[in-house]
């Protein structure tokens, strides 16, 4: 771990490998973008941002020293005693850590298992689908684009466009493509952005459903 990540990660001894992880919460709730859009998912939120976007719908999981480590095997139990078939480890950035042992015990379980990530930090853990939401200020490293799925670039101005295609070509060529607007500019955006779609087929649109519907 860098030294520029100090006060934003949990120190990897205190994890004592990925038993423990820096929960800011876990809930059930239907996801609200990008291709599972729709779908009933439990949502693993772990603490801890070394990217720090200004629009950030959760900048209170920036710092990870706000949320004492967990261990894992009680995070499986409680996702476990929904309903849910799907699991979504969100952040924050989740690569911070180490996955494989919160992937491993979802996965003996049946659960599948969604990671949504700026693309910073090398992969840990077993995935079925991965989401790259990358950031303009710290690129995604190649390794991310060549196994991503789903590629969801969020819009803020028409200016993000250009980006979107620099990280549409570094993607795998069955990689889903998607613009999102940024929601505190969705007024604004949604036109440009739509049109921008119709012109350029290639890609689809996602919005953050789960605001319209007032859920988390």
């Amino acid at each position: 771990m860098s030294s520029s990540n100090k006060g934003v990660v949990a120190s990897e001894d205190v994890l004592r490998g990925g038993e423990l992880l820096p929960l800011v919460e876990d809930f059930y709730t239907i996801q609200g973008e990008g291709f599972h859009s729709g779908k009933p998912a439990y949502f693993i939120r772990l603490g801890g941002c070394d990217v720090g976007c200004k629009w950030c719908d959760a900048k209170f999981t920036w710092d990870a020293r706000k949320f004492p480590p967990v261990e894992v095997a009680k995070v499986v139990e409680r996702a476990c005693s929904f309903e849910a078939q799907a699991i979504v480890i969100t952040g924050g950035e989740p690569l911070l850590y180490p996955l494989e042992n919160l992937t491993g015990q979802l996965h003996e379980r049946g659960l599948e298992i969604f990671l949504e990530t700026s693309g910073t930090h090398p992969l840990s853990g077993t995935f079925d689908w991965i989401c790259l939401s990358p950031k303009r200020q710290r690129g995604p490293l190649d390794e991310i684009c060549q196994r991503a799925n789903e590629l969801k670039v969020i819009i803020e101005s028409e200016a993000d466009f250009a980006w979107a295609e620099e990280c549409a070509a570094r993607v795998g060529s069955e990689c889903l493509l998607y613009l999102q607007p940024e929601w505190s500019r969705y007024e604004q955006i949604i036109g440009p952005l739509v049109e921008y779609a119709k012109h350029h087929p290639k890609w689809n649109v996602s919005v953050q459903a789960h605001k319209f519907m007032h859920i988390p």
